[in-house]
């Protein structure tokens, strides 16, 4: 079987390139067209698109999926991928310059430098330097909200000889596995204001969710100790900008650096604002399409499912002849139907996994060899199934 892909161009073409000629033809642009069973983008809003119903998985080349409608696409069974820690490492980078920037003026200096005329620039600029007198991050206190990807890696490289700060970190749903990778030098606060009333430095890193939306409003800023350093690397809707103006403005904090630009933030004298370039670096846009593309591979020829964003994590060995996979919702005695349908045909059922999530689920059944016409009978009968979405015949 060949699976048409429709591959955005601002997708590295290394990631493109782990498609292969024999199971897929590749098409370029960034709208689904009929028959498209992957649609692989970066930056594309597809809120206006309409997703045909042919479309099985929908790949984002990056981190963040605002640009996606999950809802529908999760209604119309097309399971979204995105690359959960591929370009964690360039946003780490980009976090120790602000930081280093938020601790020395050298943006300002090296722009005042830029506008010297004459031929004693030595002399001007000897005299003149008094002005941008910093500090160090040796020994100063970084707070760290959210210890995931990113987060972790901030805290594990702040708390490192490297940079000598004392590092507290807070992430009420940290993974077993990310606690395990955390450097024993972090300090771990039970609750927001553990990480920020101390602080010199606060960097947050957290998806947006409902329970984090301005997570850092007024009364979170006003736990703040008075000249510290906020820095947003994560989605600019986790803070309140009219509260961290404010507090700019009263000198309750000394500088906000972002990666978001807003009107508010961009001609702020206390505001640094990068152009959204965290992940923005060669290594992590190919990580990021190689992880992706793989992702959705692996689920248009086996099944399985890692780091969706729209249904559970699946995994389970294909070593049978055949697989039947079943998107549906998460309602009661889904699973006695489907092997309902299979005992009126006398099959054998070799392995089966089930996985929900809200208000979807996901089930994969392996079966024995049988004839290929019976089987399409057996998937169309699955597809009756009242709260049924997507069935799929994969064969191994």
């Amino acid at each position: 079987m060949t699976y048409q892909i429709v591959a955005s161009t601002t997708v590295s073409p290394d990631g493109i390139a782990l498609f292969d000629q024999k199971n897929y033809h590749i098409d370029y642009g960034e709208q689904p067209k009929k028959d498209t069973a992957g649609l692989l983008i970066r930056s594309v809003d597809l809120h206006q698109t309409p997703l045909p119903d042919d479309l099985i998985t929908i790949g984002r080349a990056g981190v963040g999926v605002n640009n996606i409608p999950l809802a529908e696409a999760a209604a119309k069974g097309i399971v979204v991928f995105n690359a959960p820690g591929a370009n964690a490492n360039g946003v780490k980078e980009l976090v120790f310059a602000a930081l280093t920037i938020g601790a020395r003026p050298m943006l300002a200096g090296s722009k005042w430098v830029s506008n010297l005329k004459g031929d004693d620039i030595g002399v001007q600029v000897e005299k003149g330097k008094k002005a941008y007198v910093g500090t160090e991050l040796l020994g100063k206190k970084l707070g760290v909200i959210g210890l995931g990807h990113v987060g972790g890696l901030v805290a594990n490289g702040a708390s490192s000889q490297a940079f000598g700060m004392h590092v507290v970190g807070y992430d009420p749903y940290i993974a077993v596995d990310t606690a395990w990778h955390l450097s024993h030098h972090i300090k771990h606060a039970a609750d927001l204001k553990g990480v920020l009333e101390d602080s010199d430095y606060v960097t947050i890193h957290v998806p947006l969710t409902s329970e984090t939306k301005e997570m850092l409003n007024a009364d979170a800023i006003a736990m703040m100790k008075p000249g510290s350093v906020l820095l947003n690397f994560a989605r600019d809707d986790v803070i309140d900008e009219d509260a961290i103006i404010a507090a700019l403005d009263r000198g309750h904090l000394r500088r906000y650096i972002t990666d978001f630009a807003s009107p508010k933030l961009i001609h702020h004298p206390k505001v640094t604002v990068f152009p959204h370039i965290g992940g923005s670096t060669t290594a992590a846009e190919t990580n990021s399409a190689k992880m992706v593309v793989q992702t959705m591979k692996n689920y248009l020829e086996t099944g399985n499912i890692r780091n969706s964003v729209t249904f559970p994590d699946t995994d389970m060995q294909f070593a049978s002849p055949l697989r039947l996979t079943l998107i549906h919702k998460n309602v009661p005695n889904m699973v006695g139907k489907m092997t309902g349908v299979l005992s009126n045909y006398e099959l054998n059922i070799v392995n089966m996994m089930n996985r929900s999530q809200g208000d979807y689920a996901y089930t994969m059944i392996d079966l024995d060899q049988i004839d290929p016409k019976r089987l399409q009978k057996i998937a169309a009968k699955m597809a009756q199934i009242d709260d049924v979405i997507r069935v799929r015949v994969l064969s191994h």
